[in-house]
């Protein structure tokens, strides 16, 4: 009975040794590893090479927005993409009210999203294309905004342009644009100034950088207020007749968790002046150690950065001077190595740009004038554990 029992017992090992060896000449067969079991992650999607434009995301990335909708000009959208899919929201800065968004897009690019009210009812259909822009990166979505189908009015199309900011917060932080709009009838002139803000988070050097970008912005606003009071004896302005005005945007040259870049563009006209003045400015603020970076802070101590500045800038410039009307004299000048001429400057991930005002290297009708300077040109100078090292490895 125990031999009985011992060749019962030897017969079931056999087997299942065979089922095991077959099963791992199987696996070994179709992949050269073992297979993984049901509780392994799944692995990344890859993304359609063959259709940059559309095609599947790697990992969900939120994508932050500006343009319009027609005739209206304050539109900001943000979109997550997930693949094909495409959630999110939009607003107009006039009214703030978010309007959500649910769509695809497709490998070809194609998008559709439609957009609903709080509650749940669809009131229009983006249809569009979405396009990577290859010098930069950055998306670009263009189409017809329409309302739902069966509406009597969803044969009319009004075009829309929506084209990305290079933002890339992360968690659960967003950035919005704040307006001031001002009107004052009685000193006939008109404000309309836009600022950006990082909402919804609790990072105190997030605040800290909000308070320099409003504070840069209503500074100019109290400014040109000042402007328009009337000194003592002057005569009341006509209500009708053409008034002044200030209007202040702004641009995002680069906003991560680390470092925030903008450039900023002041218009004014003052009643009776022969054209209208122009001017930029920047903010770059580093927002690890919540102060705002001066030039020098992108370079090793004690480096000549403005004279290899200045060599590349009025050798760039002098390229695009036969187009655009400006003469070397004035870009030597404007665009020389002194500090003055470099005080309008933002960080991007392809470069240092450098804003030339209006006047500054050509006549005023050539307008204002921009220069993208490639890290590699100033590699050597830069400091590579300052904010620009990360971008010129």
């Amino acid at each position: 009975m125990k031999t009985d029992k011992t060749h019962y017992f030897a017969a079931v090992m056999l087997v299942a040794l065979a089922a095991l060896s077959a099963g791992c000449r199987k696996s070994n067969t179709n992949s050269g590893v073992s297979a993984p079991t049901s509780s392994a992650a799944p692995s990344a999607v890859q993304p359609d090479l063959n259709h940059p434009e559309g095609g599947t995301a790697v990992l969900a990335e939120t994508k932050y927005f500006k343009g319009s909708i027609g005739d209206a000009l304050d539109l900001q959208m943000k979109l997550i993409r997930s693949g094909d899919q495409l959630n999110g929201s939009y607003s107009y800065q006039k009214i703030g009210t978010k309007i959500s968004l649910r769509g695809t897009v497709d490998k070809e690019g194609h998008v559709s999203i439609d957009e609903f009210d709080p509650a749940g009812k669809q009131t229009g259909l983006f249809k569009g294309f979405w396009k990577t822009e290859a010098a930069d990166g950055l998306v670009t979505i263009a189409g017809n905004w329409s309302k739902p189908v069966g509406e009597k009015t969803d044969d009319k199309k009004t075009a829309f342009s929506v084209h990305e900011e290079p933002i890339s917060l992360t968690g659960d932080s967003d950035f919005v644009t704040k307006q001031i709009k001002e009107s004052n009838k009685k000193l006939v002139y008109e404000i309309t100034a836009q600022y950006p803000q990082i909402t919804g988070s609790s990072n105190a050097n997030f605040e800290k950088f909000n308070l320099a970008a409003r504070s840069l912005v209503t500074k100019t606003v109290a400014d040109f207020k000042k402007d328009m009071a009337l000194e003592t004896g002057e005569e009341q302005r006509p209500e009708n007749s053409m008034g002044s005005s200030l209007d202040i945007s702004y641009k995002i040259a680069l906003a991560q968790d680390d470092l925030v870049s903008m450039s900023v563009a002041v218009a004014s006209y003052y009643q009776g002046a022969a054209h209208p003045n122009s001017y930029s400015d920047s903010l770059n603020y580093d927002l690890k150690n919540a102060k705002v970076l001066k030039l020098a802070d992108l370079f090793k101590p004690g480096a000549k950065y403005l004279p290899s500045l200045a060599t590349y800038c009025i050798a760039d410039l002098k390229k695009q001077s036969s187009e655009k009307g400006l003469d070397d004299s004035s870009i030597n000048t404007g665009a020389g190595p002194t500090a003055k001429n470099y005080r309008s400057w933002t960080i991007s991930k392809q470069g240092l740009g450098v804003n030339f005002d209006a006047y500054q290297v050509g006549p005023y009708a050539a307008g204002p004038q921009f220069v993208l300077v490639p890290y590699s040109a100033i590699k050597d100078l830069i400091n590579p554990e300052g904010p620009i090292g990360q971008f010129a490895k």
